[in-house]
């Protein structure tokens, strides 16, 4: 049986700053161990799915301090081995993220059609990822979600 991991970086990079602040970041390689741990499975593949923040012309110390929380927490993602990490890039007009949510989306119903994986488990918070969820257990692929405390999507599969 083989297992994905989809992983909204962006969503859980802002989650764990949440929680831990500039002066702290989640270890990602421990953390999936621990995921891994605690639900009885090793991913056979990860996917993470991210865009990095844009630097203004005039960082303040507090955007300082978060660029470089947020280069510390990714350079711990790339460490994992069986990793893809996707960057996105971000609207040089609105500063939005572009790219990210659709590329997750559409690589679960993709993988799931061309039956790379039995089953998937997606981290994130965000509800907007459901329906690609449904489309994957549609295709008889096991789904499940898992969220940080402080980003829990409210709609269910």
């Amino acid at each position: 049986m083989k297992t994905f991991l989809f992983i909204d970086g962006t969503n859980l990079y802002s989650a764990q700053y949440e929680l831990f602040g500039p002066n702290k970041y989640l270890i990602f390689p421990k953390f999936i161990k621990k995921v891994e741990k605690k639900i009885n499975i090793k991913f056979d593949e990860i996917y993470f799915y991210a865009s990095y923040s844009p630097q203004s012309k005039n960082p303040t110390t507090k955007e300082k301090h978060y660029l470089k929380n947020e280069a510390l927490f990714y350079r711990s993602v790339k460490q994992i081995k069986n990793l893809f990490f996707f960057t996105g890039y971000r609207s040089k007009t609105s500063g939005k993220e572009k790219e990210v949510d659709v590329k997750l989306a559409v690589d679960i119903v993709d993988l799931a059609h061309q039956n790379k994986y039995d089953e998937v488990f997606l981290i994130s918070g965000d509800a907007d990822f459901m329906e690609a969820l449904k489309v994957s257990q549609r295709i008889g692929k096991y789904t499940s979600v898992i969220c940080i405390e402080n980003k829990i999507m409210t709609n269910r599969i």
